[in-house]
């Protein structure tokens, strides 16, 4: 690259502005994890210089130690944090410092509207997207970065902004790899340039960084440089992995739980995993990509290794560091590795037996884990079949015997307790606890004792393509059109049904309705298992592919509603009402504004209903028709009002 003589001015985008107003003005308090964040960006450059020697001799300075250097000029006012790592080309520099792509600047601006509601603050977020170098501007006044490129053809370049709407890149004069971060300090900030305040910071924040960091004129290391996944668990404190799990992942929250592994045969790997504390840290910490820290002999060779853990497990956080990986190999001969595969199955295997004994043994703790990641290990079920039997003993789930939508019940649980005769799990589907408690489908299984699992959980329509059965009992809706549950469990208490209506009458009212409905049904047909609702609807194909429907909807995909069987109740009231106003009044219009209300209250119980609110004027219509009657019989009148709609139906019988 030819060197540029000229200063070149480069404008910040828009969101990174306004990122750099947020924190130059609003932010006042921990301003110390400026210093966090750019020892993690030293250490980063540092662990890429190292991969890059192991693979490419070509490398500026290739004898140079690794280290980080934090040096405070009280008589100039400012902070210089050095480190012998990688370097930046003049490219990379306008990339990574002053390009919304890498930065992070927009998800973060957007995060803190959305959070500053919520009462968390701007620092808390820093961390999470990617926007740590802008941090120091907490504490600058302005920042100039002297840099040079680890590519022995590359010159030294200098970066310099003032916080402000710009920044500048020229040529600079820099012997050595690696870069310089020189802040000069506000004037309320100078207590960063005491050296006993910066080994506080250090030892706080960046004590397991795996390179020496010196600070002042000290010619010791002020961290420990312990690669704690090393240690013997007796000698390292709970405080002490919390405290690196943060580090790690600029989490502020401690891990709901930790698997620490170490074998030697038939290789020999560490490994300290992690389980964080919600879905949405996970999701937002700055470690955004999948995938844990693969380390060959305490060298980090890659930052993201999604090769050790099945997608359905991607949200643990940890370390993998391996005797046997080859140091000088491609990270895609990595992946590829004999050492690999059998890493993934050895972890895997440990978390997933990790998460069964808390379940058995801690179900409180394995609660917690299960309500933020419960649904990536359903998914499990249909992206990693082969583990199906071992995720089978994880899932939880509401049924009808639980007081609320957080008393879980696991499938074995649920076999347990299974009635007299019966050999299928049965379950209904359902928008959440409310609704599926109160699905039309549930009538005959309570009459009988028959416990009902509530699948309410928006994956649970996929999950249901990987769990057809369990433990030889096989799955089966509610809803399905031909279970018959005459001989499984014994009425809960003497059974007092109304008389049906006549079977004539009935025919009469089942035909108005298939009339009505037309082709939004298969048929309209008398139900054997409705106990106290009118009607439901009932799936004729049983194949799990049904709701898929469902899953469409959710992904804002085009989709059509099912076509069910609409089964009536002929014990119902509704139902004798409409056949007395058949017999009197067929032409009544209320009878076909009945049958329409009833067949989208059905849907709206399986959670199908595509616009509820379209329902809003026929439900007035039909509360006018019932309040009109109401003051045609306080009046006294001997023949209702004459502009109520079902003067000629001739009175209801009450329900």
């Amino acid at each position: 690259m030819a060197v540029n003589e000229h200063n070149e001015q480069h404008a910040f985008k828009a969101e990174i502005q306004q990122l750099l107003n947020i924190l130059i003005h609003s932010l006042y308090t921990d301003r110390e994890i400026f210093i966090r964040e750019l020892v993690s960006n030293a250490s980063d450059a540092l662990n890429r210089v190292q991969f890059e020697q192991l693979t490419n001799q070509n490398v500026r300075d290739p004898d140079a130690e690794l280290y980080i250097e934090i040096k405070p000029d009280e008589g100039a006012g400012t902070l210089t944090i050095s480190d012998t790592g990688i370097g930046m080309t003049h490219d990379e520099l306008v990339n990574n410092l002053g390009t919304i792509a890498h930065s992070g600047a927009k998800s973060f601006v957007e995060a803190l509207k959305a959070k500053q509601a919520e009462g968390v603050s701007a620092q808390e977020l820093i961390g999470q997207f990617g926007v740590g170098f802008y941090s120091v501007f907490m504490a600058a006044d302005k920042v100039r970065v002297v840099t040079r490129s680890a590519h022995p053809d590359e010159p030294a370049w200098a970066w310099e902004s003032s916080g402000t709407e710009s920044y500048s890149i020229e040529p600079a004069e820099k012997e050595t790899r690696g870069t310089d971060v020189i802040i000069t300090l506000k004037d309320d900030a100078k207590e960063f340039l005491q050296s006993w305040t910066l080994n506080n910071v250090i030892r706080k924040h960046s004590d397991y960084i795996a390179f020496p960091i010196y600070v002042g004129e000290g010619e010791e290391p002020v961290n420990k440089q312990t690669a704690i996944w090393r240690q013997d668990p007796k000698e390292v404190t709970d405080e002490q992995y919390n405290e690196f799990y943060k580090m790690l992942t600029f989490d502020f929250e401690d891990p709901l739980q930790r698997i620490y592994m170490r074998a030697d045969v038939p290789f020999q790997f560490y490994a300290l995993l992690y389980i964080p504390a919600s879905i949405e840290r996970s999701v937002l910490s700055q470690r955004r990509e999948a995938g844990l820290k693969l380390y060959a002999r305490k060298v980090l060779i890659q930052e993201y290794t999604t090769d050790l853990l099945p997608e359905y497990l991607a949200f643990v956080q940890g370390v993998v560091d391996s005797e046997d990986l080859p140091l000088n190999v491609s990270r895609e001969s990595v992946q590829a590795n004999r050492v690999m595969a059998n890493l993934k199955k050895t972890l895997t295997n440990k978390v997933l037996s990790e998460l069964k004994r808390l379940a058995k043994n801690k179900p409180e703790e394995y609660h917690k884990i299960f309500e933020q990641f419960g649904r990536a290990l359903k998914q499990g079920l249909v992206i990693a079949p082969a583990d199906r039997a071992e995720l089978e003993p994880l899932l939880l789930f509401p049924s009808t015997i639980s007081a609320n939508e957080d008393e879980w019940t696991s499938l074995a649980d649920y076999v347990s307790r299974m009635v007299k005769n019966q050999t299928d799990i049965y379950y209904v589907l359902g928008e959440d606890f409310a609704s599926a408690s109160r699905s039309p489908h549930l009538d005959s299984f309570r009459q009988r004792g028959i416990e009902v699992l509530y699948f309410t959980d928006p994956v649970d329509p996929v999950m249901l393509m990987g769990l057809s059965e369990f433990d030889g009992h096989k799955l089966r809706s509610a809803d399905e059109a031909d279970i018959d549950l005459s001989d499984v469990g014994e009425a809960q208490e003497e059974e007092t049904k109304d008389e049906p209506l006549p079977e004539d009458t009935f025919s009469a009212v089942r035909q108005r309705f298939a009339d009505v409905l037309g082709d939004r049904v298969i048929e309209v047909r008398e139900s054997k298992n409705l106990v106290g609702s009118p009607a439901r609807l009932v799936s004729k194909d049983n194949n799990p592919q049904r709701n898929m429907f469902r899953i469409n909807r959710l992904m804002e995909r085009d989709y059509e509603l099912p076509v069910k069987i609409l089964e009536l109740n002929p014990r119902h009231p509704l139902l004798r009402n409409l056949g007395a106003m058949l017999a009197n009044a067929p032409q009544n219009p209320l009878i076909d504004q009945v049958a329409e209300q009833v067949f989208e209250i059905a849907l709206l119980q399986d959670g199908i209903h595509p616009d509820p609110a379209a329902m809003a004027g026929r439900l007035y219509s039909l509360m006018q028709a019932a309040t009109s009657n109401g003051l045609s019989a306080s009046s006294g009148a001997d023949e209702p009002a004459e502009e109520d709609a079902s003067a000629e139906a001739g009175e209801p019988t009450e329900e």
